[in-house]
């Protein structure tokens, strides 16, 4: 089967076609615009579509922000994605281009482009967490997305490990997110140094020598690490699958691993901790995968 595979972020949408060994083929970028609202959105990715994909048998939608993918209906996004809470999404593609549409958030998406195609392969049962922005998670049982009573399992960026801490955007205080996101990071660097502005950044700033990053680092790590031995003292899960851009460090993978490891009940220690092996394609390949045999 060929599927046009689509995942819609706040800043950029990928479009790919992918058949179901994983193979991508005129794979695209381009910008969401998404702050024009959700119909310029919508649009303007199906006329890309039509102007530049043909022969797709179904078309497979990763996208931020809380899906019913039962209904194909965005439950509800923030005020990046103006206008988007309840699109029928689903709806209104097949409707544009006669063919099954299905829809999954982009975490869920990602974590089933791991389980078909990435480090998630050899496990029926893990959990998957991104670091960016926010923290986004995913739990896989039995090689299926765990939803929850309304379909929104999973918002491990809000599992709440400072009680009366920092204000989350969620309204509750002191949310995993807010002290071990890429955000939170950045904003630690940057009271050290202005120029500490991303990810990237800070890791350059750390191998040019700057030794006030060492401290800021060490605690970050450790955020992470009080949030993944929470969450596998709870599920006992084979495998973390962990992602996002700034997890492309092996070095702060191997701290993550190790810190983790070290705070943890000596019987859970069996957990792989281990780093997403797909990138930016990980979207693509789990909206895609959302129409493929489960392995």
């Amino acid at each position: 089967m060929n599927v046009l595979a689509i995942d819609i972020g706040g800043t950029s949408t990928k479009i790919s076609m992918v058949n179901e060994e994983g193979i991508t083929s005129n794979f695209m970028e381009i910008d969401s615009e998404a702050m024009k609202g959700a119909d310029h959105l919508i649009h303007n990715i199906m006329s890309v579509v039509e102007g530049n994909y043909s022969g797709f048998e179904a078309i497979g939608i990763s996208t931020a922000s809380q899906v019913d993918s039962e209904t194909g209906t965005i439950v509800y996004a923030n005020e990046n994605f103006p206008g988007y809470t309840g699109m029928k999404v689903q709806e209104i593609f097949e409707m544009r281009f006669k063919v099954p549409v299905k829809i999954e958030n982009d975490v869920n998406a990602a974590a089933l482009g791991e389980k078909f195609f990435g480090a998630g392969q050899n496990f029926k049962d893990f959990l998957c967490l991104t670091y960016g922005t926010g923290i986004g998670g995913s739990i896989v049982i039995n090689s299926a997305i765990y939803k929850g009573l309304n379909g929104i399992a999973a918002e491990v960026g809000h599992l709440v490990l400072h009680q009366g801490g920092v204000k989350c955007n969620c309204g509750c205080y002191g949310c995993y997110e807010m002290y071990g996101s890429t955000t939170a990071l950045v904003k630690a660097a940057s009271k050290i140094d202005v120029k500490y502005s991303d990810g990237r950044k800070i890791f350059e700033g750390i191998a040019a020598g700057d030794t006030r990053l060492e401290e800021v680092l060490e605690n970050w790590v450790l955020e992470i690490a009080t949030g993944l031995v929470s969450l596998t003292h709870i599920f006992n899960p084979p495998a973390i699958i962990i992602g996002g851009g700034i997890m492309e460090q092996e070095t702060l993978i191997k701290m993550v691993r190790e810190k983790t490891k070290s705070l943890m009940i000596e019987s859970f220690r069996g957990v792989q901790i281990l780093k997403a092996e797909l990138g930016n394609k990980a979207g693509v390949l789990g909206a895609a995968a959302l129409h493929f045999d489960v392995k």
